[in-house]
Order: C-alpha cells, then sequence, then structure tokens
C-alpha cells in the first residue's frame, strides 16, 4: 500500500464505499452514494482527488474505470488517530481515553480489552494523574 494521505470527511465516504467492494466501477460507487443524494458529478469528483493523492488507483475495463484503494482502512484509520490526538490532546493518548471514560459508559468487555492491551510487555504507562 501506498503512503498514506489525508482524506476530508466526504472523501472518507467514496472511500468507504471502495474499501467495502472493489474494484468498483464510478457508476456503482455514484449508486452507492445516491441515498446520500450525492450528484454524479460530486462523487466523480472525488473519486478523481481520491487518484491524485493516491488514495485510490484505477484499472481500465472497456468504457470504464474501476476503482481500488491504494492504501488500507487501517493505515487511514491510524493516520487520522493520530492526527486528532495530535491536534486535539497535544499528542497524549492517555489524555483520550481518560477523557472518553469520563464521557462514556465503558462494557465489562471493554474494560477487559484495555486491561489486557495496557498489560501487555512494552507498553508506556501513563501517569495516573492525567487530567484531559
Amino acid at each position: 500500500m501506498a503512503r498514506v494521505p489525508r482524506i476530508s470527511d466526504a472523501e472518507w465516504e467514496v472511500m468507504n464505499v471502495v474499501w467495502e467492494s472493489y474494484p468498483i466501477a464510478a457508476n456503482d460507487v455514484v449508486e452507492r452514494l445516491a441515498a446520500r443524494r450525492w450528484q454524479p458529478n460530486t462523487v466523480k469528483t472525488m473519486l478523481n482527488r481520491l487518484v491524485k493523492k493516491g488514495a485510490l488507483g484505477f484499472e481500465a475495463e472497456g468504457n470504464r474505470y474501476l476503482y481500488l484503494p491504494r492504501v488500507s482502512r487501517k493505515a487511514c484509520v491510524a493516520r487520522e488517530t493520530h492526527s486528532f490526538v495530535e491536534r486535539v490532546f497535544g499528542g497524549d493518548p492517555a489524555s483520550l481515553l481518560v477523557h472518553f471514560a469520563r464521557q462514556r459508559a465503558i462494557s465489562a468487555d471493554d474494560i477487559a480489552e484495555l486491561k489486557r492491551i495496557l498489560a501487555a510487555p512494552g507498553k508506556k504507562r501513563p501517569p495516573s494523574d492525567r487530567k484531559p
């Protein structure tokens, strides 16, 4: 997979359609986004923009183009998560976790998973007095 570009909220919607089913023709992307009232030209503009950014590639098949991802969803999520933590929490992931724990109910399964992750060897331990 290629370098992970920054993608906009609208581009995320297009990428989600492509990640779900690729290779995929532009008209199929248009059809899937029609329920969200996206215009065909808007979808095609987004596809072209994502190709220029390197997030999508395409293959010619007859008189149509089939689009496929050049970056994985996982890589894009990692990039956006890192960017969010840097911008909003000053690069401190522990503050992010504390914020969410204080704002939302966390299931017992999620708490167990977090404990498992934090107990893994090589993980840095955040100070317990963090306040976002």
